[in-house]
């Protein structure tokens, strides 16, 4: 396979996964090791992330400079802001505490990916099934200790294949949120959380950084951008209809098909 088609299918995939419950990392860890494509100091990986985090900026923009202008005046807009940045912490001090043993370690064994998914399939599809009425319904309202908890289940997606929009939805429906403001909520935690782990890498691995291949890398920035738009756009309407099963069972069917290829050795 060439790159350029590697670094579109990796780039439709990052778009495609990064704010549903599926893990948008395992995806592109498996891909990326079944294909044989990795980019020199993993400089595609990295940059291809900040499209996702562009499309919320672009379908939430309205939303976002209005709690920009607000903020110093009214109180429901700083609770928000503030409930952003409590369930934002914790995975920020765990990351750059194990930030050794999750890049050196569990990005480099696609069988805990692969196990991860399917655990993470089958919890999803227990909490979807679970029959108790929702608490909160608006995100923007969420109680401190609500935001500050789904912050402590967002740590469990340190482990690629557990996703960080599932685990914050997880969270949440265990908390009493409904499923649609579980994963409203996860695209605005996505900007603090995304955009640190982003400049965190960048930072840790910069010595490493290699922008040669800047067409790739343009490509699958793109091409990330375009599909996490869609995806920001119509998960909300997507998940009140049809609930969180399709995602479980396509997790399941993933991890289930990475097992088995690593079973006959493929992509070494």
């Amino acid at each position: 396979m060439s790159d350029w088609l590697a670094a579109i299918i990796l780039g439709l995939v990052e778009g495609l996964t990064e704010f549903i419950p599926v893990s948008s990392t395992g995806h592109l860890l498996l891909l990326g090791h079944f294909m044989g494509f990795e980019s020199k100091g993993k400089t595609f990986e990295v940059v291809i992330q900040l499209g996702a985090i562009l499309a919320i900026i672009s379908v939430y923009f309205r939303r976002l400079w209005t709690l920009a202008i607000r903020w110093p005046t009214d109180p429901g807009a700083r609770h928000f802001i503030l409930g952003v940045l409590i369930a934002f912490l914790p995975a920020a001090l765990a990351g750059v505490l194990l930030y050794p043993i999750i890049k050196g370690f569990l990005f480099e064994t696609p069988l805990i990916i692969c196990i991860a998914l399917i655990v993470g399939g089958v919890l999803l599809l227990m909490l979807d099934r679970m029959k108790r009425a929702p608490r909160y319904l608006d995100v923007n309202t969420y109680p401190l200790r609500v935001y500050a908890l789904i912050g402590v289940f967002q740590c469990l997606a340190l482990v690629p294949g557990v996703s960080r929009s599932g685990a914050t939805i997880a969270g949440g429906l265990l908390l009493g949120t409904d499923k649609r403001s579980a994963a409203e909520f996860t695209f605005f935690l996505a900007l603090p959380t995304m955009g640190g782990a982003v400049a965190y890498d960048l930072y840790k691995t910069w010595d490493q950084l290699d922008f040669t291949d800047v067409g790739l890398i343009a490509i699958g920035f793109v091409t990330a951008f375009l599909t996490a738009l869609l995806v920001v756009r119509f998960l909300l309407d997507f998940v009140s209809r049809h609930g969180f099963a399709p995602f479980a069972w396509w997790r399941i069917g993933v991890g289930v098909a990475g097992l088995a290829l690593l079973a006959v050795g493929v992509g070494g």
